[in-house]
């Protein structure tokens, strides 16, 4: 996630992350939260990234893990069996695969600095003629059409080149100059491509989201670049999502030696969009509230007017919450961020307690044990409203048996009356299934995709699938994007904090999906997938 720390000092900073759970509530009026508004601490225009010299070091240092998620609560348990685990039905029919690729890998880590880290939190976002991947701390740009390289593998700061502060130094040396939690989104209401990293001190005294959004549908060319300064409280795990009158954000919170909950925040999409001075309006919850995702928007039909974007996280053994947030630029006082309401679900259980025992995911021989980060909703949360409907999807790993599974949801009704309108857990009784990602197509098909191992397969990259006739909460696969050749050992038994599967605005039909895995047995050695597929049931227009 952000930039290295020795395996001592970064046990020193989850002990006290620990050590002091909790934190003063939100600040409240009128018994409601109070936003606050954070103003752009600078932006500017950048020259075509295409034109920007990449940052080329050789250098000596170790390799290096970026610092852990924090954890935020203790883990959840549930004594009943899980009632929705669903073994994958017969293989998935009627669906055509297209492009299957590999993509950046640790190697680019060395090319660039001399060193790789770990994990890659592989994420990627397709437009209309490309697709660009973001690792730790390399940015690609693919021809989606050939998967010809466009642009990079680049150091991820490249992008700020000539903008100065943390956001293009980060907080020490340039071989420390990206702090991580990269995120890629494709605004295909704008034609315009949001790229953002996490940056900091390395007293974590200063702390900055910094936010670039391009002038056009080229992710080679230039971007309106912002830095969002948040101080001493360190925003940690960001996730963004687009919406129609806002990009929205949330951070798990962390001042010095405690957990303060989660923020939720809107950055002002139209000022970005034109290269104006922005502000953010931001609502601080609780401790009791963590690891939110902010509903990303999916397909040609947008929201009804006026309608909040919806924030999910998860309650408890049995229940997520689900909040509103409405944002008002003109006048920030009037915004609002409403909730929780309760949603029941499905009983379930985590697995690897990230409190206690981050890692617990196996490999085969000689393999080391990997986190499988489940305190926490998978990013996207994925919105798309069919008309006569509207749906989120989104997915968690839980313990799916005795081994880990992929708990999914399709939420309807999100603002009139949440509830879960269908749900499974994809299991396998001799596999382990986790990090998944979720999305749907304009046919209403849903694809997940997840890594996959055991003590005979290697972490491999799985995806399954459903149709709208399918029963409810089953899934069917998997396809095997890219079967593993080696395991990973030697790397503070660390995995992605998160993959990635986007829709091709161009037919609304396509899936992208992207993950890690390992071509061959190694230390700090992952590489990456890009794979393309579609059900044939879903027609471009």
């Amino acid at each position: 996630m952000s930039k290295g720390l020795t395996g001592f000092s970064e046990l020193i900073l989850l002990g006290a992350c620990l050590a002091f759970p909790s934190a003063s509530p939100a600040q409240t009026k009128g018994g409601q939260a109070k936003p606050t508004v954070i103003h752009n601490f600078k932006h500017d225009v950048s020259p075509p990234l295409r034109h920007l010299p990449p940052s080329v070091q050789a250098g000596s240092a170790a390799d290096q893990q970026q610092l852990v998620a924090r954890p935020t609560r203790g883990a959840l348990a549930n004594s009943q069996a899980d009632p929705v685990a669903q073994p994958l039905t017969v293989g998935l029919s009627s669906v055509s695969t297209g492009l299957n690729f590999d993509g950046q890998s640790a190697q680019d880590n060395r090319n660039l600095f001399g060193f790789a880290f770990v994990p890659p939190d592989t994420n990627g976002a397709v437009g209309d003629t490309q697709f660009v991947q973001m690792v730790n701390v390399t940015i690609a740009v693919y021809d989606k059409s050939t998967s010809a390289l466009k642009l990079g593998p680049v150091a991820i700061h490249t992008l700020w080149t000539g903008f100065g502060g943390l956001c293009e130094f980060g907080g020490g040396t340039p071989t420390f100059a990206d702090g991580g939690d990269p995120v890629v989104l494709y605004d295909h209401l704008a034609g315009r491509w949001l790229v953002t990293q996490l940056q900091y001190n390395t007293t974590f005294t200063q702390t900055a989201q910094c936010v670039a959004v391009s002038t056009s549908s080229d992710a080679t060319g230039s971007y309106n670049r912002y830095e969002f300064d948040f101080g001493s409280n360190f925003p940690d795990y960001p996730k963004f999502a687009v919406w129609p009158d806002a990009y929205y954000n949330t951070i798990n919170v962390f001042p010095p030696k405690k957990f303060a909950g989660a923020q939720a925040c809107a950055f002002d999409r139209n000022a970005m969009l034109t290269g104006a001075p922005a502000s953010a309006i931001c609502f601080q919850n609780p401790p009791s509230v963590s690891s939110l995702l902010p509903s990303d928007f999916d397909g040609s039909t947008l929201p009804p007017a006026g309608e909040p974007n919806f924030f999910v996280d998860i309650a408890d053994s049995s229940d997520l919450n689900i909040f509103q947030f409405h944002v008002d630029f003109a006048n920030p006082a009037n915004s609002t961020f409403t909730g929780p309401v309760l949603i029941p679900v499905a009983p379930f259980s985590e697995i690897c307690a990230r409190a206690t025992t981050a890692s617990c995911i196996p490999e085969p021989p000689s393999g080391e044990k990997v986190d499988g980060l489940s305190d926490r909703l998978m990013f996207r949360l994925a919105y798309r409203n069919f008309g006569d409907h509207e749906s989120l999807v989104v997915n968690h790993t839980i313990k799916g048996g005795a081994l880990a599974g992929v708990r999914w949801y399709e939420i309807r009704s999100p603002q009139s009356s949440p509830s879960v309108f269908q749900q499974g857990t994809v299991v396998d009784p001799s596999t382990n299934f986790w990090l998944g990602s979720i999305a749907m197509d304009k046919a209403g098909n849903i694809a997940l995709g997840f890594s996959a191992s055991s003590h005979e397969l290697n972490p491999s990259v799985f995806l399954v699938g459903r149709a709208p006739s399918d029963p409810a909460g089953t899934m069917a696969g998997p396809i095997v994007l890219v079967n593993g050749g080696g395991v990973q050992h030697s790397s503070f038994k660390r995995w992605g904090d998160y993959s990635s599967m986007a829709i091709d605005p161009s037919d609304d039909c396509t899936f992208w999906y992207t993950q890690e895995y390992y071509a061959a047995t190694g230390s700090f050695n992952w590489s990456t997938r890009i794979g393309a597929f579609k059900f044939d049931s879903c027609k471009a227009p």
